[in-house]
């Protein structure tokens, strides 16, 4: 295995123990220290921080837009360009290395760890909102959107909008944040397997930074990962304990209330803490599996008992939508649609970036064995298709309804919902609506335990200096306070606090994961010529 000749730092240096937590350097201390105050400063000043959360997220989509959208073009055309070049054949772990995983597991782990609960929140949800006002900036009626011509949907075209929201909708769940964890978990895998560096962030900036990576500076890049991750995180966990919530009012009347979404989320962050003791091939994997089981049974239903000719023969013409509009959708440069670009597109961006070290870093450890080429195939292309599917089936669906207003008056009902109950008013119109709908709520409530699990291993080695190995009350800790930060937005602001968390911890990770595409340029180049 190669390995830079002038490192010396070696992970767990300077570590103390206290209390059972494998403290590392500062990145332990003032990562906790900071997220514990900022839980307590939300729970006790709600009122200024809701006010805060409010102002945040406006201000940082419109004046950095740019810088996001920047950004996530950057990382497309670069994972791209590593699959057509020669670096394509470096294989992680080096020559001889096999996977750890077969391609099932591998799959059902990333791809549940990726963006399942948003899936299941947004797939109904979010290609209505698009089939009606968020595309031109302004409130149209349903199937009529404004004349932004480059997107070139008709004014009054239904079918024509029809095609532009969900070619909308898989952009935000394609290529673009795909591309992003493709280049975080490369990075982490590449500079942790190839190089025998510590799996944490700072190890990727090795090539650019040299010895300064093992201080200060380097204490920094790990502190921002921690912030974007756990942040990025409870924006996820909020979204899936309001909707989850929401279906279990729907389904069985209970009661919508803070205190309830408070009781949710303690009692889901206690069935994550079981797994997390697990471990990562005991708890993670099998939890991540049995999510991809149900997310299978709840598709096939959908394909089953809604519009099936209309969803099978759809799938194909929202992919054809989707790479039409895809450079409009991407462009930076002379856009008419505010309400979308910063609104939508700046906020999924920026909600990805803060994903990415978790994400990346539990990719980087499932990944070993794999070629740089086939990595991206896989990480980039696989989930962009599957993405596409899921979106296809229930966006699919819930257009047909709207589009048709039929089965009842479903469409009217479906429009007028709540976007956390948008799933169940769309399962309403069909047969079978309480296992549908019951399902659906497990399957976020899985969702929930896989994505606060993995996410508190991925912390856990960040702040112990890259170990996989940290002792069980480390990740303990992380599982509660990811807990403790989902409630402390939610009730600090809600859906807007939540978004808001997200987009101020992925603006300064954006510049840092540019850098990262340097540094990975370097290492392989590194690697390809035996040094």
């Amino acid at each position: 295995m190669a390995q830079e000749e002038e490192t010396t730092y070696e992970a767990g240096q300077d570590n103390v123990q206290v209390m059972g937590l494998d403290i590392h350097n500062p990145v332990f201390g003032v990562s906790a220290a900071t997220i514990v105050a900022f839980v307590f400063f939300t729970l006790v000043f709600k009122e200024q921080a809701a006010e805060f959360f409010g102002w945040l997220r406006p201000a940082l989509t419109s004046k950095f837009d740019w810088v996001f959208l920047l950004a996530g073009n950057v990382f497309v055309l670069f994972s791209l360009a590593l699959v057509v070049s020669p670096y394509g054949k470096i294989r992680l772990g080096g020559a001889d290395a096999k996977p750890d995983y077969s391609y099932t597991g591998w799959f059902s782990m990333l791809f549940a760890a990726g963006m399942g609960i948003g899936l299941v929140f947004w797939g109904v949800a979010e290609p209505i909102s698009h089939y009606g006002a968020s595309l031109g900036g302004t409130a149209v009626e349903a199937g009529v959107r404004t004349d932004w011509a480059p997107l070139g949907a008709a004014v009054g075209d239904p079918d024509a909008a029809r095609d532009l929201a969900m070619a909308a909708t898989i952009f935000h769940w394609g290529l673009h944040p795909w591309a992003v964890y493709a280049v975080v978990a490369l990075a982490l895998a590449f500079f942790s397997f190839n190089r025998g560096l510590p799996l944490t962030m700072r190890s990727v900036f090795y090539p650019i930074f040299g010895e300064a990576t093992w201080g200060p500076l380097g204490h920094i890049i790990d502190v921002l990962a921690v912030f974007a991750t756990i942040f990025g995180l409870a924006t996820s966990l909020g979204l899936g304990a309001t909707q989850a919530l929401g279906g279990l009012n729907y389904l069985f009347g209970v009661p919508v209330s803070d205190g309830m979404k408070v009781l949710l989320i303690i009692v889901i962050t206690v069935f994550a803490l079981i797994s997390v003791v697990a471990g990562l091939d005991k708890g993670v994997k099998r939890l991540s599996e049995a999510n991809m089981i149900l997310a299978g049974a709840l598709l096939v239903l959908v394909i089953i008992v809604g519009p099936t000719v209309a969803i099978l023969t759809g799938f194909f013409d929202n992919l054809w939508a989707y790479a039409v509009n895809l450079p409009a959708l991407s462009g930076i440069v002379g856009r008419e649609d505010a309400n979308f670009m910063q609104g939508w597109t700046a906020f999924y961006w920026a909600w990805w970036i803060s994903w990415s070290p978790f994400v990346g870093m539990f990719i980087a450890r499932i990944s070993r064995g794999r070629t740089v080429r086939e990595f991206i195939v896989c990480v980039l292309l696989i989930p962009t298709v599957v993405g596409a599917i899921w979106m296809s089936v229930f966006g699919g669906a819930a257009l047909d309804q709207i589009m048709g207003d039929a089965m009842n008056g479903g469409g009217q009902a479906l429009k007028d919902a709540a976007l956390e109950l948008k799933m169940f008013a769309m399962f309403e119109a069909f047969p079978l609506t309480g296992i549908l709908s019951f399902v659906g709520i497990v399957l976020v409530i899985v969702f929930f335990v896989t994505s606060s699990d993995s996410g508190s291993l991925v912390i856990d080695a960040i702040t112990a200096g890259g170990k996989t190995n940290a002792p069980t009350a480390q990740r303990v800790f992380w599982c509660i306070l990811e807990g403790a930060i989902a409630i402390a937005l939610l009730l600090g602001g809600g859906l807007a606090a939540l978004q808001a968390a997200a987009i101020a911890t992925g603006f300064p990770f954006a510049i840092v994961l540019m850098l990262m595409c340097v540094s990975i340029f370097l290492g392989l180049r590194a690697e390809r010529k035996g040094k």
